[in-house]
């Protein structure tokens, strides 16, 4: 019990000084990213036999960048730190919007509006799972593939090597997870026996990982850009002074 409550009371100095060092911009936009892929998941883009993309896409790149950057200037650590963070605050939306969803109202009919904000509690269950599995090994990828590049570990072209592959990595992971999750556990069961296979979340999982890698390709600039500077500037010192102290990732 001693060990548990010394470990719950350095996370909270560790995460306490990490949310004063980094910059809020980023943290905003991470957090918001991580809420608007579970709304915007409702809608399905495009469904084909050997691919199928909702609406999450449109913004999973900001989710997975953002983790880069964190990942790169702070550590692994501390870009977990912030999904955790960021799946909190989602989990309590959900429940503002699901609160929100459910108390009756005759000032007009607000059906639609009650099936997308209500949600589904499996639905939910799978994409948090899901985002989380996925962003710790993505983070820690990104961390390794760095750490094995010797020639010019902060140049252009090691940025976009540790965001490429962690990003593939991490969001095939995300998919997969989600996939099996919801339509291999729950759906036979909740949704009139619906379902798809392991081999029908494997494949939507990869061309789907492959669809986000493009768009990660196509902002991954931006990220190195944020990187370089907050470099430059030392952002975040207080921070990476704590983290050398204590010797942790």
């Amino acid at each position: 019990m001693s060990k548990l409550k010394s470990w719950l009371k350095k996370e909270t100095e560790q995460t306490s000084i990490l949310l004063k060092s980094i910059p809020a911009t980023v943290v905003t936009l991470f957090v918001v990213s991580v809420i608007c892929m579970n709304l915007l998941a409702n809608k399905t883009l495009l469904q084909l036999p050997w691919i199928a993309l909702d609406g999450g896409i449109l913004i999973s790149w900001l989710s997975f960048m953002c983790m880069d950057i964190i990942t790169k200037h702070f550590g692994p650590g501390a870009s977990n730190r912030i999904c955790v963070l960021a799946s909190a605050i989602n989990l309590l939306t959900c429940l503002i919007f699901f609160t929100a969803a459910v108390i009756p109202s005759n000032a007009n009919d607000y059906s639609g509006f009650d099936e997308i904000f209500g949600g589904t509690w499996f639905i939910l269950l799978g994409s948090t799972v899901a985002f989380l599995a996925s962003a710790v090994i993505n983070n820690m990828l990104n961390f390794l593939v760095g750490r094995a590049i010797r020639k010019n570990p902060d140049g252009r072209l090691a940025f976009a090597l540790r965001s490429y592959i962690s990003t593939f990595i991490g969001q095939f992971l995300d998919n997969f997870i989600f996939s099996v999750i919801v339509f291999v556990g729950f759906a036979p069961v909740f949704w009139d026996g619906f379902h798809w296979t392991v081999l029908q979340c494997s494949t939507c999982a990869l061309t789907g990982a492959v669809a986000e890698l493009i768009m990660e390709i196509a902002f991954s600039p931006i990220g190195y850009r944020i990187v370089t500077k907050w470099k430059q500037e030392n952002v975040g010192k207080e921070y990476l002074d704590y983290m050398e102290g204590n010797k942790t990732i």
